[in-house]
């Protein structure tokens, strides 16, 4: 064959070739779903074309003294394709007051713990946070996961935080306001700014309008923060730990309490540990929030709930929020502790919302199996009809679950559980008995409060005077406890202010190195005597005079194994958490007015099977 002839044979193949690798670089990338969930595109995945810039979104207030709007900093992170191509996808936004930096934790920045109950600790010093980080970034987190899946990414620093004009507030207004324009930006009802003070607008032009929210711990509060303003285009939020109410992170049932692991934290504490906005500001802000507002509100002293708790608590903001909701939290997080979690699952559920809630067994944070994030964007942000408010309302990691393969339940707590009542016989300094039948008319106990001893030595103890313990039989059966339980302390203190810690364990104790520290510890709980009416008011106690006490445990979901007691742990300091009175303070509980409900799977049949034979 002559050369002509071969290059005359070859060209259809070559032109076939070429209008096949046009039509392939022609062809646009779209998001692909399968079993309902968005699916990693390779388009999406080149991380070096992704384009990245920041920008400045204005809000409605102004709250570092300047008589000018607060501007919040927004970083953007999206595939390419949304130049190229003109291609609009959803967002996932993420905000948060720790993206450029914290304070260190220097000696003294906490409260002082170790004083007697209604006075005042010493003051404490105050850390100056070094903002940290560059333009254009201001995170890297959620990107891997969610731009390759056919989403953008957007982050903010929260009011007062990095390049964030304003003040914190931890939990005020503008903390709400501000994630709701930077939503307002990305739906086209507003400009953003290309400078802090420059009027040079940037549209979203790339985003679809509907946007989903996630973070954990204060980045989870935020989500719920900007779905409490009602604000359009929020579809969806998925909160992971998040701190739904200050009061009950600083505060129980008028008592103040540290969260776990930060002992003598307040409110204020956090302020100064974010506060990482400019220096300029910072002398305004601190004078007018943290020396002011929060010193006039933050009430160390009684520890009551008042209008300034009540403005940081987002249940009382409910009304106007209408965001998809898929809670997640640990039953074993002693920092933000589940009752934030289920307080606005519970009363999301009560408006109608979508929702859902995944627990886990472990800490702090913890979000849910991807497959469960994933369905629950693609159905609100994408609009794939894949089902996802027909799944199961709850989704529990059981003691014997891969965290990836939780068990579903229709609804938290187990639909099957029931109030189980159980009373206390007598049996200090050693253990009581914990049973359904009350004990023939038993003689008021007596303990000593003595903060140097731990909750968990006090449980391990055979014998002491510095708590009260009451165990059921030893469980033939296991028992499934499930749900919120609730406490009722009879008691009368030789002091007008007194501390109450209760504890629910799984004894005997195990010290077993591959078991997690709270591994005994079922649930727990703490309340100011002098709150026994209301949470808004505190009264001297009366010595020897007997009030009675009622408040819920944490939520919980477990099952307690054939072979262990369950124990009633009632003492006075909890040394992880509460102030450190001076030891001595004496607390005289009456067996008979006092009683624990516990939500059991089966009820009280079930309990009574459990026990039967003991």
């Amino acid at each position: 064959m002559k050369k002509s002839a071969q290059l005359a044979f070859l060209l259809p193949i070559w032109l076939t070739a070429l209008f096949a690798a046009q039509a392939q670089t022609s062809e646009k990338s779209i998001p692909v779903f399968q079993n309902g969930e968005a699916q990693i595109v390779s388009a999406f995945e080149d991380s070096e074309k992704w384009i990245r810039h920041d920008l400045w979104v204005e809000t409605e207030f102004d709250t570092d003294g300047d008589g000018k709007l607060d501007r919040m900093h927004v970083a953007v992170t999206r595939p390419y394709q949304t130049d190229t191509e003109g291609l609009k996808l959803p967002v996932i936004y993420v905000s948060s007051p720790y993206f450029a930096g914290v304070a260190p934790n220097v000696a003294g920045v906490f409260w002082d713990v170790k004083h007697e109950l209604g006075k005042a600790a010493k003051e404490r010093v105050h850390p100056e946070v070094v903002r940290t980080g560059e333009r254009p970034i201001i995170s890297n987190s959620h990107i891997q996961t969610w731009v390759p899946r056919g989403y953008i990414v957007v982050h903010s620093s929260s009011p007062g935080t990095g390049l964030s004009q304003g003040s914190p507030t931890v939990g005020g207004d503008n903390e709400s306001l501000a994630p709701k324009a930077v939503i307002d930006w990305l739906c086209g009802r507003i400009p953003g700014y290309a400078s802090p003070t420059g009027s040079e607008k940037i549209a979203a032009f790339w985003s679809t309008g509907k946007v989903g929210m996630t973070g954990t711990s204060y980045n989870g509060t935020i989500p719920l923060a900007a779905a409490t303003t009602g604000v359009e285009g929020l579809e969806a939020i998925i909160p992971i730990a998040p701190n739904t109410s200050y009061y009950h992170y600083y505060r129980s049932n008028g008592l103040v309490r540290s969260p776990g692991g930060y002992l003598g934290e307040d409110i204020d504490v956090l302020y100064d540990y974010i506060h990482s906005g400019a220096e300029s500001k910072r002398a305004y802000n601190n004078a007018t929030v943290r020396d002011k507002e929060m010193k006039n509100g933050m009430d160390r002293i009684t520890g009551d709930y008042n209008d300034f708790w009540a403005g940081r608590d987002y249940l009382n903001d409910m009304g106007p929020m209408k965001a998809a909701l898929l809670m997640s939290h640990g039953f074993n997080d002693w920092n933000v502790m589940p009752e934030h979690s289920y307080r606005i699952y519970k009363a999301a559920r009560e408006k109608g919302i979508p929702s859902q809630i995944f627990y886990h067994q472990n800490g702090h944070g913890g979000p849910p199996p991807m497959t469960l994030m994933n369905r629950w964007f693609t159905r609100y942000l994408h609009g794939v009809e894949n089902g996802v408010e027909n799944d199961p309302r709850a989704w529990i990691v059981r003691e014997n679950d891969e965290r990836e393969n939780p068990t579903p339940y229709k609804e938290y707590p187990n639909p099957e559980a029931s109030d189980v009542s159980l009373y206390l016989h007598p049996g200090a300094p050693g253990k009581g008995s914990l049973r359904l039948e009350k004990a023939a008319d038993p003689k008021p106990e007596k303990l000593v409060d003595n903060y140097s001893f731990s909750g968990a030595s006090l449980a391990q103890a055979e014998i002491t005077n510095h708590r009260l313990l009451y165990v059921t039989p030893t469980l033939s059966k296991a028992v499934h406890i499930s749900g919120t339980a609730k406490v009722t302390v009879t008691l009368a203190s030789s002091k007008p202010a007194a501390n109450l810690s209760v504890w629910l364990v799984s004894l005997p104790w195990s010290t077993a190195k591959n078991r997690r520290s709270t591994a005994n510890i079922i649930t727990r709980g703490w309340a100011d005597p002098q709150n026994h009416s209301s949470i808004t008011k505190s009264d001297p106690l009366k010595a020897g005079k007997f009030y009675e006490v009622t408040f819920d445990l944490m939520p919980d979901d477990q099952i307690i194994p054939e072979g262990q007691q369950i124990g009633l742990m009632i003492f006075s300091s909890d040394k992880e958490f509460t102030l450190w009175p001076a030891p001595g303070t004496e607390l005289t509980i009456d067996l008979d007015a006092t009683r624990i409900n516990l939500p059991i799977v089966g009820g009280t049949e079930a309990f009574s099977k459990a026990v039967k034979g003991n």
